[in-house]
Formats: C-alpha cells, structure tokens, sequence
C-alpha cells in the first residue's frame, strides 16, 4: 500500500533567493501558488513550471520542483510540447503582460484556442518592470513610462476580453494582494480540464505603484470589487447591500431595500453558461470590477480529441506493426 504524501508549502520553496523588490506583489503570488500546491493531491514532482521573460519569469527559480525559464514569449509553446508528450504532468505558464500580450500574443491565443490542459497565470502590472518601465500592451491610454513620456497613445487590451475572444472556457481575476482568494483559484484551475487563464492585478511598487488600488486597497475594496462565485447572487459592498442587475443590454448597480430592490432581483452568477455574452459585460465592468471565477466551461481539450482521433484512425487502419508498413 502506498502512503499518500502530505505537502507543506515548505516542500515548494527552492534554496535560490527571492529577487523581487520589496513590497512586490510577486511575493504574495509565490506563497499562495506554494499554499496551493499541497490542495491539489499531486505529487511534487508532477508538476512543472515554465516562465519566459519578466519579473513574472523568475517565478521557477524560486519552486522547489520542475521548472523551465525559457525565451520571451514563448511560455506557452514550451508548455504546449511538455503537455503533449508528457499529458499526466500538471503544467503551470507563469507569465506577464508584456511577455504574454505583446512578443507572445499570438502563443497566447492559441493556447487558449487549443484548449489544452494548460494553467496560464498572468501577472499583470500594466508595465514593463524588468526592463525598466517602458509602456506594455495593457497600459492605459496617458500612462506616461520611459518609452512615453508624454503619455501612452495606444488603446489596453482587456485580459479577460481577450481570453474570452479566443474562445477561452476558464477565466479568473484576482487582486495580487489577495493571498487567500488566489490560493482558492489557482487550486480550481488546476481541477479545471482545459486551458485556466487566471489574471492577476500585481502591483509594480517601482514604475507602476498604485495601479490597482482603485479597487485593491482595503479602504476601498468592498465597495469597488465584486466577488462573483457560481450560484451565488452577484453581492458586494461594504455592508452587502448592492448588487448587479440586467437592465437591457447593461449590467446596473442597484442598491437592496431601495426602489423595492430585493436580493430575489439580483443576478446570479452562472460561471458555467456556454455562452459568453454575460461573462464579457462582466469582464468588461470597470466599478464594480469584477473578480473571482467568471467563465469556467467544460469542453473537449486538444488531448481528448487528439487521442480520440488516434483511437479513431488506429481502427480503420489495414497497418498493425512494422511489417505491414513495409511489405
């Protein structure tokens, strides 16, 4: 019989030194993905990490199990080929905005178009940190960083938007200085079967301090984020007493016990509908911002259908050994 292995977080920390700046976000998403490693049932060494080039990518130096730094870009390729030649690993891509969005955007998409059982963390700061605050593919349009200086003149992608439009089925939005949420979903995309796209809004304390704090600072947070959970009426506020409603073709903010608004009347979450419609306005909502698991749809992935065709193909073939192919 064997004995189940029990994980600590300590059994994910590497002996390298931590080499992000203080105060980073960074941190705060390495100890959660390290809490959430030992929930997932998994041994160590089935798992791999696979970075390319960023702050972000220094994230498989840091774990104590496979990992593989690889070239701008290109994380998800690399974690493309390890999941079809070894599909009984589970494959983490810890990437950015610029890595993941910009070099790598066309990876990007067809990861999430492919559907492999892939898990894409994506920390998004809204600028270059590694090489020292140029603007990136989600910074907003006046941003003004080393390569613009009178303000950025390019429209952001939307995150969610865009795995949305490359047809992604597992989409998640958490707060970088949410360590218990992040451990909740990193742990749900890995139980996902499919591409788990999780954005996470890490704050640059050097060349982008503040960027989320709209929505991420405690003072505020409760009335400007909306935690959505499947199931669940879409609720939020300081006192629990607002909440999201269809009006039209728009989501609205109501408040219960105004207007004869009861908590009956609030939307609630369906992460599993097919269709995207609802999970874009919701990825698209700016106050409240919207967070947790939005859109998380089980479909076929590319392993399944590969290894039905290959079943399929292997039937109707006359061929059954070398020697057939040759004679």
């Amino acid at each position: 019989m064997t004995t189940k292995i029990q994980y600590t977080f300590k059994d994910f920390q590497s002996n390298q030194e931590v080499r992000w700046c203080p105060g980073c976000d960074d941190y705060v998403i390495l100890r959660s993905m390290q809490k959430a490693l030992p929930l997932m049932g998994v041994p160590k060494e089935k798992f791999v990490f696979v970075s390319g080039i960023g702050c972000s990518s220094r994230f498989p130096y840091y774990m104590a199990n496979y990992g593989i730094h690889g070239i701008h870009g290109r994380a998800a390729a690399i974690a493309t080929g390890i999941k079809l030649s070894r599909p009984d690993l589970s494959v983490f891509v810890m990437t950015g905005d610029g890595d993941s969005l910009a070099i790598g955007g066309n990876h990007f998409i067809h990861a999430i178009r492919r559907n492999m059982d892939l898990n894409i963390i994506l920390f998004n700061n809204e600028i270059y940190g590694l090489t020292k605050g140029q603007f990136s593919p989600t910074s907003l349009i006046g941003q003004k960083t080393k390569t613009s200086p009178y303000g950025n003149t390019q429209p952001p992608f939307n995150v969610g938007e865009l795995t949305l439009g490359a047809d992604g089925r597992f989409f998640a939005r958490v707060p970088g200085n949410d360590s218990k949420m992040q451990t909740e979903i990193y742990v749900e995309a890995h139980k996902f079967k499919g591409t788990a796209v999780v954005e996470v809004m890490q704050n640059c304390v050097i060349f982008n301090d503040g960027a989320y704090k709209f929505w991420t600072d405690k003072s505020v947070r409760d009335e400007h984020t909306i935690r959505v959970e499947h199931g669940k009426p879409m609720i939020f506020g300081k006192e629990r007493n607002k909440g999201l409603v269809l009006d039209g073709s728009e989501l609205k903010v109501v408040e219960i016990g105004k207007d004869d608004v009861t908590e009956n009347d609030i939307l609630v979450h369906d992460a599993h509908n097919p269709d995207p419609g609802l999970h874009l306005m919701l990825v698209r909502l700016k106050n409240p911002l919207v967070t947790g698991i939005i859109r998380q749809v089980r479909e076929e992935t590319l392993e399944e259908r590969e290894a039905k065709l290959t079943e399929e193909v292997k039937a109707s073939s006359k061929i059954r050994s070398f020697d057939d192919l040759v004679s």
